[in-house]
């Protein structure tokens, strides 16, 4: 293998040590894409020793990422390519690769002679586009890596080995020993990825989407209906699929907002095919079926965003996370409820644009999937198509406003509500905050005189 990295030449240039470049940056140049990030392993010097020296050769910062192992990284000063460095584990680079995850990561190229080393197949695995785990001991020794099996099918779209399907099946139970801060990140990753549907169906086959997941057992008794050509389960699959799509066929403008990264550290995208995961948890618990077969859901958008909000919790997300996670589970619906307003007018879709701001793209995005994710016997191809339209008109309309769109004024504070209706903080001032809100977004409270009228009039609230 030919090292044209100018890093990795800088390094075999100016030092004369036995260094291998490891893991994902080969794996990258076996597949044709950039990649940033190096991991090296040094053979004849203490990894901390020669990280300090390259620091000072780089001028790069020195990061202590695990003292105990002994794994460093080096920022360069342009901020986008980094250096980690580590020794090998077991002495040996052969050892090291064996106890790496899969094949596909256990590739060594010597920095020096362009040498590979490649004792597990991996090489041939990526050419195949096969997902091998290196060593079936290795998921026993940290589970995470059964995760990370679907995290590299969902960004590549590889098939999982037989064995490894196996392997996963042995050891599924063990999914959540590993720190769910680690979890998290994992399952972040896995959305982000362009197949992430493949990966969740293939997740399902092998146990570990219920262990991950409690919530999916229930999804499963929920059948097809009327409304749906799919179970609970594989509606919410289909939804992500969707998302993806949807994206992948958007303007420039939809797919950059949904490239940033606005929390989480990872990209709106991810957050939403995560949403659309979620979006229909509440159906479940308020699943009747009338006396006419009918299936109902009753009121499952606000159920489902209370129970994805205590599941994200559990799951340590950070509050940004929960709160854009359970407000599109919450609102996926409402989309296309505006959208079928008798007469629909700038006045209604600007009601919607303030109420749901900068997460408008994110979930209309949700509700076009939604709708294209069922499609039962009595939903037509003319009730797809019109909905979708109903929604494109939404979003078109978001776009055009959103460069002028400025806050909502603070017409009356908590204080003066208090002041004009000389009541104490309770319950009741809430409610009356929140319709007043309300009524901002409606249009139908525009100046201060206004509000003081509306919450003077205490009829509202009854």
């Amino acid at each position: 293998m030919n090292i044209t990295d100018e890093i990795l030449n800088k390094i075999k240039e100016n030092f004369d040590n036995e260094i291998y470049l490891v893991g994902g940056s080969v794996r990258d140049y076996f597949m044709g894409i950039q990649s940033h990030d190096r991991d090296i392993i040094v053979m004849d010097e203490d990894a901390k020793d020669f990280s300090l020296k390259l620091q000072k050769f780089f001028d790069a910062t020195f990061i202590p990422l695990d003292e105990e192992n002994k794994i460093y990284r080096l920022v360069m000063r342009d901020k986008v390519n980094y250096i980690d460095v580590t020794n090998p584990v077991g002495g040996t680079i052969e050892k090291d690769l064996m106890r790496r995850d899969l094949t596909i990561n256990a590739i060594a190229v010597n920095i020096r002679t362009g040498e590979v080393v490649d004792i597990t197949g991996g090489v041939a695995d990526i050419t195949n586009k096969c997902i091998h785990c290196a060593n079936d001991q290795n998921f026993v020794d940290d589970p995470l890596r059964l995760l990370r099996v679907y995290r590299f099918q969902a960004l590549y779209g590889f098939s999982i080995a037989p064995e490894t399907i196996d392997a996963i099946c042995k050891y599924a139970d063990l999914i959540k020993k590993p720190a769910v801060e680690r979890i998290n990140y994992e399952i972040l990753r896995l959305f982000s990825g362009k197949y992430a549907h493949i990966a969740l169906e293939n997740m399902n086959k092998t146990w570990i989407l219920e262990e991950l997941f409690s919530f999916v057992k229930e999804l499963k008794q929920v059948p097809p209906n009327s409304h749906h050509h799919l179970d609970l389960l594989h509606h919410l699959i289909e939804t992500v699929k969707q998302i993806q799509e949807l994206y992948e066929n958007a303007s420039d403008d939809v797919k950059e907002h949904l490239d940033k990264v606005d929390f989480g550290g990872f990209s709106r995208l991810a957050h939403l095919k995560f949403a659309g995961f979620l979006h229909d948890i509440g159906k479940f618990s308020t699943w009747t079926i009338e006396e006419g077969g009918r299936h109902r859901f009753i009121k499952h958008d606000d159920v489902g965003a209370k129970l994805a909000s205590k599941l994200l919790k559990n799951m340590h997300f950070s509050n940004k996370q929960i709160e854009y996670l359970s407000m599109m589970v919450k609102n996926h619906i409402y989309p296309s409820q505006v959208m079928c307003s008798p007469q629909i007018t700038d006045k209604i879709m600007m009601r919607y644009v303030r109420k749901m701001d900068t997460n408008s793209i994110d979930n209309i995005i949700l509700a076009m999937a939604d709708r294209l994710s069922a499609r039962g016997p009595e939903i037509t191809e003319q009730i797809v198509e019109r909905n979708i339209s109903s929604l494109n008109m939404l979003l078109k309309f978001y776009l055009e406003v959103r460069e002028n769109l400025k806050p909502l004024p603070i017409l009356l504070t908590g204080n003066d509500v208090m002041e004009i209706l000389k009541i104490k903080p309770s319950v009741e001032l809430g409610k009356i905050m929140t319709a007043l809100h309300e009524a901002q977004l409606s249009g139908y409270v525009v100046t201060r005189e206004q509000a003081v009228e509306f919450v003077s009039n205490s009829s509202f609230l009854q």
